[in-house]
């Protein structure tokens, strides 16, 4: 922590160790809070900060993961729907993790169920857990835009992934409305100059796809983000 007439700066000390580093070895010319403001804004570029979960309920919980995506999205994208629920579910199972679930259904469990049972999507939601193991939260994402290129130009990359996230809680009085819902969405590359000859498509939809994974697995834990983050 640093502190001055500016105001009190809350650091790490690594960024405290940069702003004075920088001081020996000249830098250091601005006057004061310049000075510092300067210092602190360099560090940011290249740092992180914590984010903290925006649903904690997952605590000493088991979780099922559903992943829901539009027929015409599943043409053009045959292993989006498998990609999402393995790579979330694992995120989502981590030890690590804070808050921390306390089980979960595997993916492979869920996605046998949802191929098994084509007209899952008509379930109600509670029966739905019910059937994937009787997990107490069910986390329902279902993605509503998948694109690699603005429609009618696909000579110029620009993903869009968009997803709406919700989840139930099993033995709440209302299993079958979601107590938590949120959208989000992510891009790639995110700026011009992209197309087929520089850059091919299994390049944009994994990067892509990975953006969305993130974007959707950070709404339960506690995590590092850039303080400027691309997506």
């Amino acid at each position: 922590m640093i502190e001055s007439k500016c105001g009190i700066n809350r650091w790490s000390k690594p960024a405290a160790a940069a702003v004075f580093l920088a001081a020996s070895a000249g830098f250091m010319f601005m006057p004061g809070c310049h000075a510092i403001g300067f210092f602190a804004e360099s560090y940011r570029k290249d740092s992180t900060h914590e984010v903290k979960a925006e649903y904690t309920g997952l605590a000493g919980k088991s979780f099922a993961l559903v992943v829901s995506v539009d027929r015409m999205v599943q043409a053009d994208h045959p292993g989006l729907m498998d990609r999402l629920t393995g790579k979330i579910t694992e995120r989502l199972a981590a030890y690590q993790n804070n808050p921390r679930a306390s089980g979960f259904v595997p993916a492979r469990t869920v996605l046998k169920y949802q191929y098994d049972n084509p007209s899952w999507p008509s379930k109600p939601f509670g029966d739905l857990a019910a059937a994937l193991g009787g997990a107490d939260r069910l986390i329902h994402v279902e993605v509503i835009e998948y694109r690699l290129h603005d429609p009618g130009n696909p000579h110029e990359w620009d993903g869009v992934a968009t997803a709406t996230v919700g989840v139930i809680e099993a033995e709440s009085g209302l299993p079958d409305q979601f107590v938590f819902e949120k959208t989000v969405s992510v891009r790639f590359p995110g700026k011009k100059g992209f197309n087929p000859s520089n850059m091919n498509a299994s390049v944009v939809t994994t990067a892509l796809s990975a953006r969305l994974i993130d974007r959707v697995s950070w709404l339960f834990y506690d995590h590092q983000e850039p303080y400027y983050p691309e997506y």
